[in-house]
């Protein structure tokens, strides 16, 4: 079943820019989205929706039974809610962030509306459909402890069939949208390094054993993983990101902090390169008479795409869209935690394109913004493709 256009209502319309408008002005940061919670609350019960619960603390989902008879398949929809602690630089928004240091940098305001949209318009034409639609208003995308740790934990898509999410993008052209299939994300693993030396003069430096030194060996080491013992096409990265140690010009360093991230799009590999990240660590320490503590957190999957949801996807687009609008998109080396719903069930995340003159500064800058006029079009696109994979096995 494939609806025409305009599916959605004047006053749902309304409803979507509405509430983009107020998330955008005033974000809020990772698990702290009390006020967010709030406004999505009442923008369903506003138009009667009365059944939404709670997770995560400040997480939202409803679930929408269509009453047709037919297949009774189960899809989860995604919308993430969280803001960044980016300062916005936009004066030409008249709904730009009226909090200081944070703002929707990563058009989650823009993905959370159009989960709203769907969400009315899923609940209006429940007469013209069977099954069920999930959608989840998520919470800490961008942030431990992650909501979407918590969706899989919780079991919130235990007996679904799908789940969709997307996320808009700066390189593709406003009005057009991209989908790859396998693996579209990397997973992320961040690690921390406390190595220990032994202080001493710099004048007499072989007194002391330099944990600066067995730092900055480390970094050299350990991109020897990704160069010599991982897959080309892989595309694994070891990032250090923060490096904190000494206190004098002239004292031999007792101990660093450092901080990384690894990331990978194959599962198999992720425990495998935390392990020699590890004994590279280890290695190197032990070589230049010092001792390590090493730690790492597990953060997102990697999120892998089903390919014949792929394939289903572009077919939606080019019959509503036409065939230019569908863009053939290029993995990403960045990370979401839409991971955690791909390793529960079949999953598409696509993009959406925002790229026009005034608005082609990427994500998590201060200056990114996407139109009010792509909310709508991909609003009624996600209906489409979701009211497509209700009628058809995926």
């Amino acid at each position: 079943m494939i609806l025409t256009n305009n599916i959605l209502s004047t006053e749902e319309r309304e409803a979507v820019v509405e509430m983009r408008h107020a998330m955008h002005r005033e974000p809020e940061l990772s698990n702290q989205e009390t006020k967010t919670q709030k406004r999505i609350l009442d923008a369903l019960r506003r138009f009667g929706l009365d059944g939404a619960k709670t997770f995560h603390n400040t997480g939202v989902y409803i679930d929408i039974e269509g009453l047709a008879p037919g297949l009774k398949r189960s899809i989860a929809l995604r919308g993430d809610i969280d803001a960044l602690p980016i300062q916005e630089s936009r004066d030409d928004l008249p709904y730009r962030s009226q909090v200081p240091g944070l703002m929707h940098a990563c058009g989650h305001d823009m993905h959370a509306s159009i989960a709203l949209g769907t969400a009315l318009a899923f609940h209006r034409i429940r007469n013209n459909f069977s099954g069920k639609v999930r959608v989840i208003f998520q919470p800490a995308e961008e942030a431990e402890p992650l909501g979407g740790r918590t969706v899989a934990e919780e079991g919130l898509l235990v007996g679904f069939d799908a789940a969709v999410a997307f996320h808009v993008d700066t390189d593709i052209p406003a009005g057009s949208f991209g989908a790859c299939a396998g693996a579209v994300t990397k997973s992320s693993e961040q690690f921390e390094l406390n190595i220990i030396g032994t202080m001493a003069h710099g004048a007499e430096s072989h007194a002391g054993v330099d944990a600066i030194t067995i730092a900055a060996a480390f970094i050299n080491e350990v991109q020897k993983v990704v160069s010599r013992e991982m897959p080309v096409e892989d595309g694994a990265i070891i990032t250090v990101g923060t490096i904190h140690g000494g206190e004098a010009t002239n004292i031999i360093c007792p101990s660093v902090i450092m901080t990384g991230t690894i990331r990978t799009s194959s599962p198999e590999r992720r425990s495998l390169l935390v392990q020699r990240v590890r004994e590279v660590a280890e290695g190197v320490a032990t070589m230049h008479r010092g001792c390590l503590e090493f730690g790492s957190q597990s953060g997102e999957p990697a999120v892998i795409n089903d390919a014949g949801m792929v394939e289903r996807f572009r077919q939606i687009v080019i019959q509503s869209a036409g065939e230019d609008k569908y863009v053939q998109v290029k993995p990403s080396s960045g990370s979401d935690d839409f991971g955690f719903y791909s390793g529960c069930v079949p999953s598409i995340y696509f993009q959406f394109g925002s790229r026009e003159p005034g608005n082609e500064t990427g994500v998590h800058t201060p200056k990114f913004g996407a139109s009010d006029r792509l909310i709508v079009p991909t609003t009624e696109m996600v209906i489409k493709y979701c009211l497509d994979l209700m009628h058809q096995p995926v």
